[in-house]
C-alpha cells in the first residue's frame, strides 16, 4: 500500500512541474592528461500557475546535467502574482548579466508575444498575455535570468497596500 501512494506522488510531482531544456552546450576543460569533456544544461521549471525558476546543471553526460538543473531550478524559484486575464500586473524590466529584459502586461486574447528563452520563462510562470522585449545580450542564460528577475519585482495592489499599512481602497482614490 505504501509502495501505491509514493508512486502517486511522484507521479503527481511530474505532472505539476513542468521543464523544458533551453541550451546544452558541450565544454571542455583542458587539463594535464588533455581535454576533459562535460555538459551545461539550462533547464527553466515552472508550474504555470505562478512559479517559475531557472536553473544551471553541469555534469559529464547530458542527462546528468539536465537533472542538476531541473533542481538547481526548483532551488531557484520565484513566485509570479497573475491577474485574472493571466497577464502580469504592471509593466516591469529585468537584468541578468549583460541582458536587460522589458515585459508589459498585454490585453486578453494578445498571447505570449517573446522571444528565446524569455519566451519559455513567461509560458512556465503560467502568463498567457504578455509582451516582452530583449535588450542588450542574446545569451539564453543571462536573459532567462533578467526574465526571473523581472517576474520577481513584480507587486500586487493588496502586496502595496500591505506594504504600506493602507487599505486597498485608499489606493485607488
Amino acid at each position: 500500500m505504501a509502495k501505491k501512494t509514493k508512486a502517486s506522488r511522484e507521479k503527481e510531482k511530474e505532472t505539476e512541474w513542468q521543464e523544458r531544456v533551453v541550451q546544452i552546450r558541450r565544454v571542455t576543460k583542458v587539463v594535464k592528461g588533455g581535454k576533459k569533456l562535460s555538459f551545461r544544461a539550462i533547464v527553466i521549471v515552472g508550474n504555470e500557475r505562478g512559479q517559475v525558476g531557472v536553473g544551471v546543471g553541469k555534469a559529464a553526460d547530458v542527462i546528468g546535467a539536465v537533472k542538476k538543473g531541473v533542481a538547481d531550478g526548483k532551488k531557484h524559484l520565484v513566485e509570479v502574482p497573475l491577474t485574472k486575464s493571466d497577464s502580469i500586473p504592471h509593466p516591469t524590466n529585468g537584468a541578468g548579466g549583460g541582458a536587460k529584459v522589458m515585459i508589459r502586461p498585454a490585453a486578453p486574447g494578445t498571447g505570449v508575444i517573446a522571444g528565446g528563452s524569455v519566451r519559455t520563462v513567461l509560458e512556465l510562470a503560467g502568463v498567457k498575455n504578455v509582451l516582452a522585449k530583449q535588450l542588450g545580450s542574446g545569451n539564453p542564460l543571462n536573459n532567462a535570468r533578467a526574465a526571473a528577475n523581472a517576474l520577481s519585482s513584480l507587486r500586487t495592489f493588496a502586496d502595496v497596500a500591505e506594504e504600506r499599512d493602507v487599505p486597498i481602497e485608499k489606493l485607488y482614490s
